[in-house]
């Protein structure tokens, strides 16, 4: 400790507040990197926290093994310093050893700080559709459309008579069967017993209905053939397939959206069109 209150230059100490810089630096382009290949949950909130770790570090040595302590005593006088308080400041602030003059800490606090901020702009990305359908017409628009074939999940066309009565068929669109947002099923129901029309009509009874729950977007697999229901297994909602797919129970709020189909020219089942409402669980841009 020198007779200003500063402390001893050390070089150890300044590498280590490189160092610490340095990490945070790289911590910030970790993330940066692993948000541009895909994004991973973990690895990205590791790059965070490496990143700011290493600039608490650097800034907390730095303040305390570099910045003068200080350790006089002395009586209010007014807002304005002495002229000697004044002169021990500027010549601590001015001096070879100050930590305003070390260049290393400074150049690698800068590009700790310049990286946290490029980081930073990584997340926008994701609000801005470069290459890429707005958030909202994302959920509106499926792989489903005019002309799209029902497949199996290993891709086996279907025809209407691959579909028995009261039988559940997972179907999925032709070239899309890993879609997200693409999952259907088939079912054959009696059309007299309709209490409401089917919203994607229906062809002798054979209707196709988004397998997605609009409570959470689970999976609806538990068809009940003598009751007409589907049951979600997830939170406990029941559709009655007889009243176009209406909730009768659990938390659901929204029927299933039908799919509108037909017997293509080569005998095999199509869409006419999209799904008649946004698929899975309820989202914003709903009224």
């Amino acid at each position: 400790m020198s007779d200003s209150g500063a402390p001893v230059p050390d070089r150890g100490v300044t590498r280590r507040i490189v160092a610490a810089f340095l990490v945070s630096a790289a911590g910030a382009v970790g993330f940066a990197v692993t948000y541009v290949l895909g994004g991973q949950t973990q690895w990205e909130g590791v790059s965070l926290a490496v990143a700011f770790a290493g600039l608490a570090v650097g800034l907390a040595v730095w303040g305390r093994r570099l910045v003068p302590s200080g350790g006089y005593v002395e009586e209010h006088a007014g807002f304005t310093p002495p002229p000697r308080t004044q002169a021990l400041a500027a010549a601590e602030l001015t001096a070879e050893d100050s930590p305003l003059r070390r260049r290393g800490p400074l150049a690698a606090l800068g590009l700790a700080l310049a990286a946290l901020g490029v980081t930073a702009l990584f997340p926008l990305r994701s609000l801005l559709p470069f290459d890429r359908a707005r958030p909202v017409t994302a959920r509106k628009d499926t792989p489903w459309a005019f002309g799209v074939r029902l497949v199996t999940r290993e891709g086996r066309l279907l025809r209407p008579e691959d579909v028995p009565a009261d039988t559940m068929v997972a179907v999925f669109p032709e070239g899309g069967v890993d879609a997200g947002d693409g999952p259907a099923f088939a079912v054959r129901l009696d059309p007299r017993r309709f209490t409401r029309p089917p919203a994607g009509g229906h062809l002798d009874g054979l209707v196709v209905y988004s397998l997605l729950c609009t409570h959470a977007g689970c999976p609806v697999r538990l068809y009940l053939a003598g009751t007409g229901q589907l049951l979600c297994p997830c939170h406990q909602s029941a559709f009655d397939l007889l009243a176009a797919a209406r909730p009768v129970s659990g938390p659901a709020a929204r029927a299933l959206p039908g799919l509108p189909i037909e017997v293509g020219p080569d005998g095999h089942l199509r869409a006419t069109g999209d799904f008649t409402a946004p698929p899975g669980a309820g989202f914003w841009g709903r009224p």
